[in-house]
């Protein structure tokens, strides 16, 4: 009786870690590096048109209060209100 108290957790331990080493050799790695040295360039936009403007602090300010406003009068509350200004300030 004294083996199997001792060789029990040995072999419980050889199979938790055979699963955790499985797991992390299944996972891609996250900081892999580019195979070549020498990258192309980034691509420019055609035209300054074509470049997504940024918006002022300001601005971004209003367009917040526009669309709590309109939340207030579509009295939407909770997760609809937030998913309606989320959508509302991406427009």
């Amino acid at each position: 009786m004294t083996l199997s108290r001792v060789l029990l957790p040995f072999a419980a331990l050889a199979l938790l870690s055979g699963q955790v080493f499985a797991q992390a050799a299944a996972q891609p790695a996250t900081t892999a590096k580019p195979a070549s040295p020498v990258t192309a360039p980034a691509a420019k936009p055609a035209s300054p048109a074509a470049q997504p403007t940024k918006m002022t602090a300001e601005a971004k300010a209003a367009k917040s209060k526009a669309c709590s406003t309109e939340a207030d009068k579509q009295g939407l509350h909770g997760k609809a209100r937030k998913t309606f200004r989320s959508d509302c300030k991406r427009r």
